[in-house]
């Protein structure tokens, strides 16, 4: 099993669908939580229905050169 990378990130609506994008072309697991609503990041309804005020937890269990840069765009300082 891949180590388990982890990342918080804030979406607006068309982040939403840039992730999920780019989380379907990934051959690994990716967990999206926010409080205690936990969801597949590869699911446009599940991210659909996370609250875009919180910052999300992002964790991914693979490596995708793609993913990374998409990561890096929504990351939280």
């Amino acid at each position: 099993m891949n180590k388990v990378s982890e990342i918080k990130i804030r979406l607006d609506a068309d982040g939403i669908v840039d992730f999920v994008k780019a989380a379907t072309e990934c051959d690994f697991d990716i967990d999206v939580h926010c409080e205690r609503i936990h969801v597949d990041g590869k699911s446009i309804l599940g991210m659909m229905n996370m609250d875009l005020n919180h910052v999300l937890t992002v964790q991914y269990y693979g490596y995708s050169v793609r993913f990374e840069e998409m990561l890096a765009r929504y990351a939280v300082a």
